[in-house]
């Protein structure tokens, strides 16, 4: 296995000026393509990279994080006393706003995830102008090198496009597009898992993603978060089948985006069908 700083010399990096400056790896894919293992396979080998999974604090990503201002903050701080240091140790300060990754603080207080999750740029929480504002001054801010992210271009980004702002393609692919023009001084590649039978992996991830007794933990909550949606109610989604119907449609918006947008900085690899030694090689 290769990894530590060679690796990122050999296969990783570009030379300039005498130093080698590091790529940047976005890891995407449908729900059960296998991200988070992927991430922690490459993290492994390159073990001097940093990692950004879901929920974590990102220099791009603000998923299952609150975004805030310094009023909202200081409101929430008052809602939950009990929780003052937990929150505090979980916010970061950016400019004006305040972050909090609320899914790192476990507690049972009631409905204290749910009135957090208000505060996400997801789930149709914001208008379209106002979310792309968001999303692009974080990716234009964002001077990172060597470092790895889940799901932080696509997934998240897409979903809340297609169910709650019910953006067209066009748009999405407008979006996409400033979104390049964006990271044209960035070092970075997407690693896509390209997933065959979107089926067998949801039925994968729901078993994976159970409590201790065996209950189903994700799968509720997907079905619930695309029936919910402005799309899922107008195309009446219901249940598995609906959620695959929607599966497939974004897997073939992804594809075109890569296709159109991205092509020359993607990697498109079989979902848990590679060998890291030759995906090393193939970056």
């Amino acid at each position: 296995m290769i990894n530590g700083r060679f690796a990122v010399k050999k296969f990783f990096g570009k030379r300039e000026e005498g130093l080698v400056k590091r790529n940047n790896y976005f890891i995407e894919g449908l729900q059960g393509a296998g991200k988070s293992t992927f991430v922690k396979k490459l993290s492994d080998c390159l073990n001097d990279y940093d990692v950004f999974r879901e929920g974590d604090f990102s220099p791009v990503e603000l998923a299952w994080c609150a975004y805030v201002t310094e009023k909202q903050y200081s409101v929430l701080l008052s809602k939950y006393p009990s929780l003052e240091k937990e929150l505090k140790e979980k916010t970061v300060t950016e400019k004006e706003y305040k972050i909090i990754c609320y899914t790192q603080i476990l507690t049972d207080i009631p409905n204290f995830h749910k009135t957090l999750e208000k505060y996400e740029i997801y789930n149709g929480n914001l208008d379209k102008e106002s979310f792309e504002n968001i999303i692009f001054r974080r990716f234009r801010n964002w001077k990172g090198e060597g470092q790895i992210f889940e799901c932080s271009i696509f997934q998240n980004i897409i979903e809340n496009q297609m169910l709650y702002l019910m953006m067209t393609e066009h748009e999405i692919l407008d979006f996409y597009k400033e979104l390049k023009n964006i990271l044209s001084d960035k070092l970075y590649k997407i690693i896509y898992l390209d997933m065959d039978d979107i089926s067998n992996g949801i039925n994968i991830i729901r078993k994976e993603r159970c409590d201790n007794n065996g209950n189903e933990i994700w799968f509720p909550l997907m079905i619930q978060y695309m029936e919910e949606s402005a799309y899922g109610k107008k195309y009446h989604l219901r249940g598995l089948e609906g959620l695959l119907w929607h599966m497939e449609r974004r897997k073939a918006l992804e594809h075109r985006i890569i296709d159109e947008v991205f092509r020359k900085n993607t990697v498109i690899l079989k979902a848990k069908n590679y060998r890291m030694e030759d995906i090393l090689k193939l970056l």
